[in-house]
């Protein structure tokens, strides 16, 4: 437990703002950026705008996911953190575990945040904002398991950050139309869909992320 929350400390420092990796900021002002350039595009139609609002702002969500996919493994591989666990013994699933943890922590909740503006700005009502909050809960974790998922898959190839994006994208299609359905049926069944999906995805994230980590860093 120790040593998980000493790994987990210094990933948040790692990618909350301000680290040395980049700023998590970047994908809040993507995020942001979407929603308020949204209603340029589709014209001042206020029905138009909510009806279409909910699922913009979770392909939004989904985009700025993309974004830190680069800085999760390919720095640790590089400056030889990995091999300096393995030879502490700590696993890597165990590390995989803690960073698709902390990945979620550093855009998961700023996101669900930022909805709160983007929905003021797509004319989205308080009911829609409640099921995209849910939404958002449920299905981010999802999200995040797939990032890291894809990251340590790509993380020794070349032009493996584009490859990532391409990647993530049709695997996160089942939360996009769970959360996004959910929007628009008004129901509980798309959330709870969602929710299993990311619950399924964040248990098999360590040990897909940690066995294809173990061969990058044993290549």
């Amino acid at each position: 437990m120790t040593t998980a929350l000493t790994l987990l400390r210094r990933d948040l420092v790692l990618l909350l703002p301000g680290s040395g990796r980049g700023s998590t900021l970047l994908p809040l002002l993507f995020f942001l950026a979407v929603a308020m350039l949204f209603p340029f595009a589709v014209g001042p139609d206020a029905a138009l705008l909510a009806r279409t609002g909910g699922g913009v702002i979770w392909v939004a969500a989904l985009l700025a996911a993309i974004l830190p996919l680069d800085r999760l493994f390919a720095p640790d591989l590089g400056t030889g953190f990995v091999d300096q666990l393995a030879l502490r013994g700590i696993s890597e699933e165990l590390a995989v575990a803690v960073r698709m943890l902390a990945h979620w922590l550093s855009f998961g909740p700023l996101l669900m945040l930022a909805a709160l503006p983007a929905s003021a700005l797509l004319g989205l009502d308080g009911a829609t904002l409640r099921v995209l909050e849910l939404g958002l809960l449920a299905g981010t974790p999802g999200l995040a398991a797939i990032g890291v998922i894809i990251a340590a898959l790509t993380v020794g190839l070349r032009g493996g950050t584009a490859l990532a994006g391409l990647l993530v994208i049709p695997l996160a299609v089942p939360l996009l139309v769970f959360g996004a359905g959910a929007l628009a049926t008004g129901g509980q069944g798309g959330l709870t869909l969602c929710a299993a999906i990311s619950l399924l995805l964040a248990a098999i994230a360590p040990f897909a992320g940690g066995a294809a980590i173990r061969a990058a860093r044993e290549g």
